[in-house]
């Protein structure tokens, strides 16, 4: 399995609004990305006893540890560009009290933000970076 994995909501706007992100701002290509709804990702997710029912969030697969939420949001932030890195330091907050505005978020994502009739298609600058 491929280590520093993002496994994101492949039609979520505001999920792919992320991802471009986190592309534009990883300039070591340490991340690489796979939608929830790829089969990779359901593989993974089998393998790594995940329920996807239970967990509304993005979830960061490095080597043999699995990520969610905003601990997953940290651990990317601490990987990115520059001043960015400096992110990781909301971490000093309990992940309970930070998960509950994720939660906020994630749950009113597809209201505020909309949704796709499919998932994402990488362009060819980013098909190296996206498992299928």
């Amino acid at each position: 399995m491929n280590s520093n994995l993002i496994l994101f909501d492949g039609v979520c706007n505001f999920c792919n609004f992320w991802v471009n992100f986190i592309i534009d701002h990883d300039d070591k290509r340490y991340f690489k990305f796979a939608p929830l709804q790829s089969d990779i990702a359901q593989r993974i997710l089998v393998e790594k006893k995940i329920d996807i029912l239970k967990i509304d969030s993005i979830i960061l697969v490095v080597n043999d540890q699995v990520f969610f939420k905003s601990t997953a949001a940290m651990q990317i932030a601490k990987n990115l560009n520059g001043l960015l890195k400096m992110l990781y330091i909301f971490s000093i907050i309990p992940a309970p009290l930070r998960d509950l505005i994720y939660d906020s978020i994630a749950g009113h994502r597809y209201n505020w933000f909309g949704k796709r009739d499919t998932c994402r298609v990488p362009s060819k600058a980013e098909k190296e970076l996206f498992l299928s």
